[in-house]
């Protein structure tokens, strides 16, 4: 960083300090304030700065804590809009639905049949070739009535999405979590599937909040929450799989490079976002091993890519106020849109 910028993070450190009341809120900000600076995928750019301190006896939720202790990590690399332009597939000419990638979709329960709608929803909204979808009966009336071009049934996939809306006890989505495991296509593993990684031999990405992943590492959730860049790569190395960590920051990680996501709108917080967000990264996950090799490094990529324009997509179907996660489904296709022309030449260059 050039000398006056770092003069410049220093002023602005002091004030954060000075902002902090009393002794322990002092001693918090100095060890946030002592980290700012983070290596941009070792290229020393400086993380963008929050809005500024939290009000004197404003409550702090579980995310608002997770994403203070994520602000200025040390080697914390900040996802752009350019960069998830980069992860983005087109289709071409020669393209059909197949090889735009085919994503099978084992999610919701009797008990939470609304998981694999919204699942189906995002994912085909994302841009996918085909929904597979694979469930009980009365989560596949519900995909088949909202999303008519899904289909049900076996028939050959490039990944899977697993486990949202599933109960990590029923012996029906044990089966169906097996069964995808044993697929050897590469998967996303949400919810009641997380904790299942390890068993895997093929490239998985898993998606939990702070809660799953305490119960994974088998500690409190506020440990989580206070350090989450810690808790996100020992998930990462202790589950062998890519670990993106849900939060008003989200955090992805492969177990050595941790890339953060802050795009959203605080309304995202509400039951069935993640769910979408399953849909979302499992429609590129899909789509990008239909075309390529999958590794770690483009499990990163895409992950936070996907966090990215889930993130993007709510913020617009809020747009300061309240929304469904329908409507942030709805959003995605503009997301899309406005990213790739981003990174289309324009016709004067």
């Amino acid at each position: 960083m050039r000398r006056g910028a770092k003069q410049a993070e220093a002023q602005w450190a002091s004030a954060r300090l000075v902002a902090a009341e009393g002794g322990g809120a002092k001693q918090a900000e100095a060890q946030w304030a002592s980290a700012r600076l983070v290596a941009a995928g070792g290229g020393g750019a400086e993380q963008r700065r929050p809005s500024g301190p939290p009000r004197a006896g404003s409550p702090r939720s579980g995310s608002a804590r997770q994403a203070e202790a994520v602000d200025g990590g040390a080697g914390v690399a900040r996802w752009s809009p350019s960069d998830a332009a980069e992860w983005l597939l087109e289709p071409v000419a020669t393209d059909d639905k197949y090889s735009r990638g085919v994503l099978g979709i084992a999610t919701g329960s009797a008990r939470y049949p609304g998981a694999a709608v919204l699942g189906v929803e995002a994912a085909l909204h994302t841009g996918i070739g085909m929904c597979r979808y694979h469930g009980p009966e009365a989560p596949s009336r519900l995909v088949l009535a909202r999303r008519p071009e899904a289909v049900l049934g076996d028939g050959r996939v490039q990944a899977w999405l697993v486990g949202s809306g599933m109960v990590a006890e029923d012996p029906e989505c044990v089966a169906r979590i097996a069964r995808a495991l044993g697929s050897g296509a590469p998967l996303v593993l949400d919810a009641a599937a997380v904790a299942r990684a390890s068993e895997a031999s093929v490239p998985t990405i898993v998606t939990p909040h702070a809660g799953e992943l305490a119960a994974v590492l088998g500690r409190p959730r506020e440990d989580v929450l206070d350090d989450p860049v810690a808790s996100a790569l020992e998930g990462a190395k202790r589950l062998e799989a890519v670990v993106l960590l849900k939060g008003a920051t989200t955090l992805v990680t492969d177990g050595e490079r941790v890339v953060a996501v802050r795009e959203g709108t605080p309304w995202l917080a509400t039951a069935g976002t993640g769910d979408a967000l399953g849909g979302v990264l499992g429609a590129l996950v899909a789509g990008w091993a239909a075309k390529r090799d999958l590794d770690a490094r483009a499990l990163v990529a895409l992950g936070a890519t996907a966090a990215f324009v889930h993130a993007r997509a709510g913020a617009i179907a809020s747009e300061g106020g309240p929304f469904t996660v329908l409507d942030l489904c709805a959003a995605l296709p503009r997301v899309v849109r406005e990213l790739l022309a981003e990174r289309r030449p324009s016709q004067s260059d």
